[in-house]
């Protein structure tokens, strides 16, 4: 009997004193996960932090008050009132509004891992020439852009195909026959379905692909309610319209653009006619809690069209200034469709996630085009006039090209997440078809003689063609585990995993191991600090694969490398964040010094956007630099930023030996952009926020570049510096400040912007690429392709509720 008493007394005190595990995500008002929250047990030393996805995970007992807490928001707490087992609590928190109105409380996102949050709340009004995502990333330290037109970018030395972009965790594709920004539609990003974006530079983690210079990740909304809104100006027009039930949101987008009226600006006349239009949809449907479904589509169409009739170019220096005069014959039609589809569907269980998803993509390229032209090229007086000829020709182009190229991929993706961990992993299996037909040449004479000169036959000066088909198929995974923990000297957050990658068609496997640990000091909370390393490999695509090879009669053909290997480098990314405050306005200043080693590269050659590979070649290189950002608000809710960048990137061709016989060694790589300084700014009438004015500042070193055909050691010459000013300034109509739109037919918008733009405020003459004219006696001059000049730009903004 006393041994029975016993027992029934140590089950009594075990049930008093039974643990409850609370889990679960806290999010802000506009269902941003919130990091960085404090959850406490209220007179008991028990607590934790959300993790940067604002999950928690803790134990309790029965009758605790949970307590969650964060600057600037009002303070949540309920009492837990089971005895046992587990408890869900999603909490979403608001905005102390008397807090903020008091001492404007803004803060930064604490960056954790090698991607940092950027606020695309600005990006609506930034002013630039190809609008967007990208348009804002241009600005950031570490990532450059040398043309206006196009919404490509080169990070940290990188090539334009060295950066990642993915939409809802799916990566999109770019179409691979553009050669110039003026081809360039629309970015695949629409920025009215935006919800978040991240973007790393560099030092990214394992369940990102495998490229290896950086990673732009967005998320598209699940709208909450009714929302719509348009847009118009002189380069187009958009669209978008999102509503949501109890368990289903769609949101649809639609743009138009075309850039007729900015490409007048440039020295080539003639005839532009191009039409870039764009449709993309969201839909998410959720049959109960723990079931997903949701739609990725999107179809796009860039028509290109183009007459040239004449070009006048003036170069040079005061001393030895040229002219160049071309008369053209002849027209260009592109033609560029793009179509994708992704279904995904998500599984969730207490504390885990598993997910399958299934997208096709296809891209139907044309490029076609009959080109001629006579020339005149002559020294240029002081005077204005044309002085003595020193050159002239005719030429005529040739292109009748066309590409097709399907990627279709199965993926399964997973997360479990307990207490202060999260492991997530992934498997793909993709396939890819692609077919590929170029036939294009390029015919030269000057003074009456065919260039290359030969008096036994006539050559062409430039012929390739092509007939591949490429099918393959590819495998990849990841899996990595994150950790945060707090203690008393701070809260440490760590990183690891590693990735594959398995491609049949040169039967390569690489293993890309990656991590990086983050560490906020309690002693000094306003510091963050942080360091990634990682083995990167960026997987061949098709533009790597092509050489040529001439057969017996000079003619090129092109063929597929099948013995190519990854291109591999290793990060070493060591960075700080300062947060602070000037006059109660919060500002961050960040500063990271990274050292990229590159055992084995593919040397290319960039000519526009285009980028040649030497597909048979092989080299070597590093990357060192360094970069520093301030971001700060001038004036409250208006976010400004400045940054400054170093950088030198080098790369050993193998086997590269000049005229004399002698190893070339190290020489700058075709994207070594050795310094750059870029600013945001924006600014309002301090009495009357409705007028806002913004700019947009870069100043970055030229690119290398050499001869058309020629060696990699040949590149050693550099264009001038990239300098362009962009400014708008917008007046904003409310409801609240403009009585006409009280008026009924206005019900039912919510605001207007008016925006005034000016586009190259200053006219300076930016160099994008060269067209190179050669003589009978082999005298090669570069003639400068100058970008737009100054142009104006008008633009209306609804929204609508």
């Amino acid at each position: 009997m006393r041994i029975f008493i016993y027992v029934l007394l140590a089950l009594l005190s075990f049930a008093a004193n039974a643990k409850v595990r609370v889990y679960g995500y806290i999010t802000d008002g506009n269902r941003e996960p919130m990091a960085y929250v404090n959850v406490s047990v209220l007179h008991r030393p028990v607590g934790t932090v959300t993790n940067d996805k604002g999950y928690y995970d803790m134990e309790v007992e029965k009758g605790d008050t949970i307590e969650y807490s964060y600057v600037g928001y009002h303070t949540v707490s309920f009492v837990q009132k089971q005895s046992q087992g587990v408890l869900q609590k999603n909490v979403r928190m608001e905005m102390n509004a008397e807090e903020l109105s008091a001492v404007e409380v803004r803060e930064f996102r604490r960056q954790t891992s090698g991607s940092e949050s950027i606020d695309v709340s600005d990006v609506r009004l930034m002013t630039g020439v190809s609008g967007g995502i990208e348009n804002l990333l241009t600005t950031m330290a570490g990532v450059n852009s040398n043309n206006e037109l196009s919404t490509q970018y080169s990070v940290r030395g990188g090539s334009y195909d060295e950066n990642m972009v993915y939409v809802n965790g799916i990566e999109i594709y770019r179409p691979l026959l553009i050669r110039s920004g003026q081809q360039e539609g629309l970015s695949f990003v629409n920025t009215d379905l935006v919800e978040s974006v991240s973007f790393s530079s560099g030092g990214f983690d394992a369940q990102y692909g495998d490229k290896m210079s950086s990673v732009l990740d967005i998320k598209y909304k699940k709208p909450a309610a009714f929302e719509a809104s348009e847009a118009v100006s002189l380069l187009g027009a958009s669209a978008h319209v999102g509503a949501s039930s109890k368990k289903f949101s769609q949101i649809y987008g639609v743009r138009y653009k075309t850039s007729r009226y900015l490409l007048g600006s440039l020295d080539v006349n003639g005839e532009y006619d191009p039409n870039f239009i764009d449709f993309q949809t969201f839909l998410n449907y959720t049959p109960t809690e723990r079931w997903e479904l949701s739609f990725l589509g999107n179809f796009s169409q860039n028509s290109y069209r183009f007459t040239p009739e004449d070009r006048k170019t003036s170069f040079g220096t005061m001393s030895e200034a040229k002219s160049f005069t071309v008369y053209f014959d002849g027209r260009e039609r592109d033609l560029f469709r793009t179509a994708f589809g992704a279904l995904t569907a998500d599984y969730k269980l207490d504390n885990m996630k598993l997910g399958l998803t299934a997208s096709v993509f296809n891209t139907d390229e044309r490029e076609t085009y009959d080109i001629s032209g006579e020339y005149w090229l002559s020294e240029l007086l002081v005077t204005g006039d044309e002085g003595e000829s020193l050159g002239i020709g005719r030429y005529h182009e040739h292109a009748r090209n066309s590409l097709n190229a399907t990627v279709a991929a199965l993926s399964h993706h997973g997360e479990w997440s307990k207490e202060n961990s999260r492991l997530s992993w992934g498997l793909t299996f993709q396939h890819e078809d692609i077919t590929d037909k170029i036939g294009e040449w390029e015919k030269r004479d000057s003074a009456g003689y065919s260039m290359p000169h030969d008096p036994l036959q006539v050559r062409m000066f430039y012929n390739l063609k092509s007939d591949n088909a490429l099918s393959s198929n590819r495998f990849m995974g990841f899996v990595q585990e994150r950790y945060q923990y707090a203690f008393l000297k701070g809260t440490l957050t760590a990183t690891a995993g590693v990735r594959f990658n398995y491609w049949d068609f040169n039967d390569e496997l690489t293993v890309s191991p990656r991590a990086s640990v983050s560490f906020i000091p309690e002693w000094k909370s306003d510091w963050n600090f942080r360091f990634a390393t990682g083995l990167y490999y960026q997987a061949p695509f098709y533009k790597e694969l092509r050489y040529e090879m001439p057969d017996e009669h000079g003619n090129n053909f092109v063929h597929l490398n099948r013995d190519i290997k990854s291109q591999q480098t290793i990060h070493f990314i060591l960075g700080t964040d300062y947060y602070f405050r000037v006059a109660t306005r919060p500002f961050k200043l960040t500063m990271e010094a990274y050292y990229k080693l590159a055992p084995r590269l593919t040397p290319y050659q960039v000519d526009n956007v285009t980028v040649r590979y030497f597909s048979k070649e092989e080299s070597k290189g590093y990357t060192m630099g360094f970069d520093a950002k301030l971001f700060g608000e001038m004036l409250p809710g208006s976010d400004s930023w400045i940054g400054f960048s170093l950088m030198r990137s080098r790369e050993d061709v193998k086997g590269d030996v000049d005229a004399n016989g002698n190893s070339v060694g190290y020489i700058s790589r075709p994207s070594e952009q050795r310094y750059a300084v870029t600013l945001f700014f924006q600014d309002y009438f301090p009495n009357n926020p409705k007028y806002k004015v913004h700019l947009k500042f870069v100043w970055a070193d030229g690119l290398p570049f050499g001869p058309p055909n020629s060696e990699r050691y040949e590149a050693i010459f550099r264009a001038p510096a990239y300098r362009r000013v962009d400014i708008g300034a917008s007046r904003l109509l409310t409801k609240s400040q403009d009585k006409f739109m009280e008026k009924k037919a206005m019900r039912h918008i919510q605001n207007i912007w008016l925006t005034l733009e000016v586009f190259n405020l200053l006219n300076l003459k930016n160099t994008n690429s060269y067209y190179w004219v050669s003589d009978v006696y082999g005298h090669q001059y570069a003639v400068p392709n100058y970008l737009t000049g100054r142009q104006f730009n008008v633009k209306l903004m609804i929204d609508i509720k």
